[in-house]
């Protein structure tokens, strides 16, 4: 099946998908933040963990892929409540964008963060991870803004974005060398720098850097880009996921999807060498029908087999990008939206913060809001890091 004819549909049905939960969580027209997962089959409801939680990324994407659908009403209600969240954090005044919020209409100010009852304990409880803030979450939340400007002409969000570019350089620098860490760990009021630099975040700065305006964002960019450029590997065409906390870059024995994706579309004029990156994406992460998140391809990874689906068609491949959104419309749940993954469970070999003692990160077969948004913008062939389309 070729990718314009696998992609029509597929974008029309998840377009509708994404507008329709918009509607349910804020009817009003409001500012909303969208939860991250629905409950997959057989449960009856997400573990409590997860169950109000709005995932920054998620909900960037989200705002993009509706823009790129054309309901700019509801990518609108995302993106004013960032802005909120902007200027109505419970703690912070420096303007940080959290990993997650609660989901649902935003009428509260501060705005309110995810957390769940610990009937055991007696007590509130949060994650530090989706209380924290990491650096490719906050360049996330600043493209889909400066995407929403483009669509809308909204200066205010653009101004968003310039507000969270100068977070991220005020604190997310490091050392003297490019590039920049990994954000901020932990509750608040004292959370905890993390020192590591990840070849995926350094991207999405660079990305961000490279849309606005200032002096200051075109050398954050600058920066960024040179991280990554030393993040390719040119012996295995690999590109390295980023440093250790000591600040060593790592080897390629591990590698992530991602990292391989989304340099070809998220920097402009990519080098001609980094193509060789999708044929270490396909080697060392193909799996029946698309991708796996890591090297142990013990599953489908939803959400990467859209970005691969979209980078295929970036490189007008387009006998490759049409399987992949054959596989990706055969993973609709009963809502619309699309599972995290094929199987049960989807290890991704990393971990969720600096306190885990194992690799703890896994996906679970949940519709996804995440996934439903990368498979929306890979079947509208729009690139989420320009808010262009591919031509």
């Amino acid at each position: 099946m070729s990718a314009p004819a696998a992609a029509d549909d597929l974008g029309r049905g998840l377009c509708r998908a994404l507008s329709r939960v918009v509607a349910t969580t804020a009817p009003d027209g409001g500012p909303a933040f969208l939860a991250s997962y629905q409950p997959g089959p057989n449960e009856a409801e997400v573990p409590l963990p997860l169950r109000s939680t709005a995932f920054s990324y998620d909900n960037a994407l989200a705002a993009t892929a509706l823009a790129a659908c054309g309901d700019l009403p509801r990518a609108r209600q995302i993106g004013e409540a960032f802005l909120a969240a902007l200027d109505g954090d419970r703690s912070f005044t420096d303007g940080r964008v959290r990993n997650a919020y609660r989901a649902g209409a935003v009428r509260d100010r501060p705005v309110l963060l995810p957390g769940w009852w610990d009937a055991r304990a007696k007590r509130w409880s949060e994650d530090r991870y989706q209380v924290g803030t990491a650096t490719g979450n906050v360049a996330w939340v600043g493209l889909a803004l400066m995407n929403l400007h483009a669509a809308t002409g909204d200066p205010r969000f653009r101004d968003g974005a310039s507000r969270i570019a100068a977070w991220i350089r005020a604190h997310a620098t490091r050392d003297p060398g490019p590039g920049f860490a990994g954000g901020l760990d932990g509750y608040d009021p004292d959370q905890t720098p993390m020192t590591w630099k990840s070849t995926e975040h350094n991207l999405d700065i660079a990305a961000l850097g490279a849309r606005l305006s200032t002096s200051e964002d075109r050398a954050m960019a600058a920066s960024a880009r040179i991280f990554v450029e030393g993040a390719f590997d040119a012996q295995t065409g690999c590109f390295r996921m980023g440093t250790v906390p000591a600040g060593q870059m790592r080897g390629v024995e591990a590698v992530a999807l991602d990292t391989q994706l989304w340099p070809l579309i998220g920097i402009a004029d990519p080098p001609q060498v980094w193509r060789r990156a999708l044929a270490c994406a396909r080697t060392r992460l193909g799996v029946p029908g698309g991708f796996d998140f890591n090297d142990d391809r013990d599953g489908l990874w939803v959400e990467g087999t859209a970005q691969a689906a979209l980078v295929d068609r970036w490189a007008k491949d387009n006998a490759t990008a049409g399987p992949l959104l054959k596989t990706l419309a055969g993973q609709r749940a009963p809502s619309g939206w699309l599972y995290a993954t094929r199987e049960a469970r989807l290890t991704t070999g990393l971990r969720i913060g600096p306190t885990s003692t194992e690799d703890d990160f896994f996906y679970f077969r949940r519709p996804h809001l995440g996934a439903t948004a990368w498979a929306a913008l890979a079947a509208l062939g729009v690139n989420p890091f320009t808010g262009e389309h591919i031509r």
